[in-house]
C-alpha cells in the first residue's frame, strides 16, 4: 500500500509541484495518472521513491516512511519499488541479460556487482524475467542492438528481476510507435495481472488510459482533481482535468476498447 499524507513539493523557484495530495494506492492496482505537462504527474510518480524530495507531508509504503528513512532502512524501501522511464536507462554498451541482472544490485555488495559475481539464483531470475517480456533470445546481445520497444521491455524486466512489489513508470511509450506502445503496455498490464503487482503509470494517451487502468488519477497544477475507477473517466471529466477539451495529439487512435 502506498499512502501520501498531506503531501507538498515545492520547487526552490517557489513553483508548487505537489498541493497538499492526499492518496491511498492499494496493491495489485494499476493507476494511470494523466494531466496536462507540469501538472505534476512526474513529481508525483518520482516522489513515491524519492528521486524528488517533497517540502512537506509523508509517503509510506507498506506503512513505512520513505519520506524519514534512511541508509540501510531507505535502500530495503526502494528495492520493492522498480523504475521504468520513459528512456529506457539502460547500459548500451552490455548485454541485455547484464541490463536485467542491475535490478540485484540492491540485494548484494558493491564488489560482487562491480565484478559481475551473479548468484545462479539471480541469473534465473533475469532470464525468466526476460521470458515474461517475450525477449529471452535477446539475453546476450548489446543493449544498443535493440529496437526501442525491445529496450522499453528490457527495463520491464529489470523491474522483474527486482522482484519490485511496485513498478512505476513515467511516461514509458512517450517515444514509441503506436504499435509498439500497446505491445508494452500489454507487457505491464499483464505483469500486473499475473503476479499482482502494483503499477502505477504515468501516460499522455488518454485512450490507453481508459483501455489498461483500473483507476484514473488526474493532475491540475499540483492538486488531485479526479481520482476514480477508469468507468468513471469521460470525455467531460477528462476536459475538467485537463481545463478544454481534448486534443486529438492526447489520443493514441490505434486502440481498441
Amino acid at each position: 500500500m502506498i499512502q501520501f499524507n498531506k503531501v507538498k513539493k515545492v520547487y526552490p523557484n517557489g513553483t508548487v509541484g505537489l498541493d497538499n495530495i492526499n492518496l491511498t494506492i492499494h496493491p495489485g492496482e494499476f493507476v494511470i495518472i494523466v494531466g496536462l505537462s507540469g501538472a505534476g504527474k512526474s513529481t508525483l510518480l518520482r516522489a513515491m521513491n524519492r528521486l524528488h524530495e517533497i517540502s512537506e507531508g509523508e509517503i509510506l509504503i507498506d506503512g513505512k516512511s520513505i519520506t524519514k528513512a534512511k541508509g540501510a532502512d531507505l535502500r530495503r524501501i526502494r528495492r520493492d519499488i522498480g523504475m521504468i522511464f520513459q528512456n529506457f536507462n539502460l547500459v548500451k554498451r552490455v548485454t541485455v541479460l547484464r541490463n536485467v541482472l542491475s535490478g540485484r544490485v540492491g540485494y548484494h555488495g558493491t564488489m560482487r556487482t562491480l565484478l559481475g559475481l551473479w548468484p545462479k539464483r539471480d541469473i534465473e531470475l533475469a532470464h525468466d524475467a526476460l521470458r515474461r517480456v517475450n525477449i529471452p533470445d535477446k539475453a546476450y546481445v548489446r543493449a544498443d542492438q535493440l529496437s526501442g520497444g525491445q529496450q522499453q521491455r528490457v527495463s520491464i524486466a529489470r523491474a522483474l528481476a527486482q522482484e519490485a512489489k511496485i513498478i512505476l513508470a513515467d511516461e514509458p511509450v512517450a517515444s514509441l510507435d503506436p504499435l509498439t506502445t500497446v505491445q508494452v503496455m500489454d507487457d505491464l498490464k499483464r505483469i500486473n495481472q499475473e503476479l499482482g503487482i502494483t503499477t502505477i503509470v504515468n501516460l499522455h494517451f488518454l485512450d490507453l488510459a481508459r483501455k489498461y487502468g483500473t483507476r484514473i488519477i488526474g493532475l491540475r497544477a499540483g492538486k488531485v482533481v479526479f481520482d476514480g475507477p477508469v468507468e468513471d473517466a469521460t470525455d467531460d471529466v477528462f476536459a475538467e482535468i485537463y481545463g478544454r477539451k481534448i486534443q486529438k495529439d492526447e489520443l493514441l487512435g490505434t486502440v481498441e476498447a
